[in-house]
């Protein structure tokens, strides 16, 4: 059964199943539902669910936290890692449906041994235009999933109000003593695009 974390918690993945090689990182979110009764949100969307393009993008970093080159962020415009450790499956512009609105796949003996935390961002596209932030957003999660039986490992639902941010770092994947463990991280910030959140780890 998947052990749900609370934001600052950590777990081990790899301590204690050897045999896991595999991750998907799956994350997901829906628009809140502005009703018709009036009000900025209402006159905006005009009563009905807004569609937000959010993004799930990926940092590679080193051993002191450090982003160190270009292509060490996978995104929608660079789906795979240069290692081939890190691998974005596809953008999803709505967030409409249930479950995961994208995935990572994570193949861990792939990942550099220079490379020490692998850390997940959402962002929401052109969201300065568009007047939108995580304010406006419900039921965000990242979840990690052992490929081979695709059961869920472990789950975080983001359950803070964001109102008035734009970018999340949500979790992240780090080296921790020769294993793998995940940390919850649902920190938040106003950054407007993928590439202010990288200068905070350059």
């Amino acid at each position: 059964m998947a052990i749900s974390l609370q934001k600052g918690q950590k777990i081990d993945l790899t301590k204690g199943n050897a045999g896991l090689s595999e991750l998907v990182v799956g994350l997901g979110w829906d628009p809140v539902e502005q009703s018709g009764g009036g009000g900025f949100l209402s006159g905006l969307f005009g009563g009905k669910k807004a569609e937000f393009d959010c993004d799930a993008s990926v940092l590679l970093l080193d051993a002191n936290g450090k982003f160190t080159t270009k292509e060490n962020v996978v995104f929608f415009n660079n789906l795979k890692s240069p290692c081939g450790s890190v691998t974005h499956l596809g953008d999803n512009r709505t967030g409409g449906g249930d479950g995961d609105d994208e995935q990572i796949l994570i193949q861990l003996p792939k990942v550099p041994a220079n490379i020490h935390k692998i850390v997940f961002v959402v962002n929401i596209y052109d969201c300065q235009k568009r007047k939108q932030d995580f304010g406006m957003i419900k039921n965000a999660f990242i979840r990690v999933v052992n490929k081979s039986d695709m059961q869920e490992i472990t789950r975080y639902n983001l359950t803070e109000s964001y109102a008035g941010k734009t970018a999340l770092i949500v979790g992240e994947v780090y080296r921790h003593q020769g294993e793998w463990k995940f940390a919850a991280l649902g920190e938040s910030t106003q950054d407007l695009s993928i590439s202010a959140v990288v200068k905070r780890y350059s």
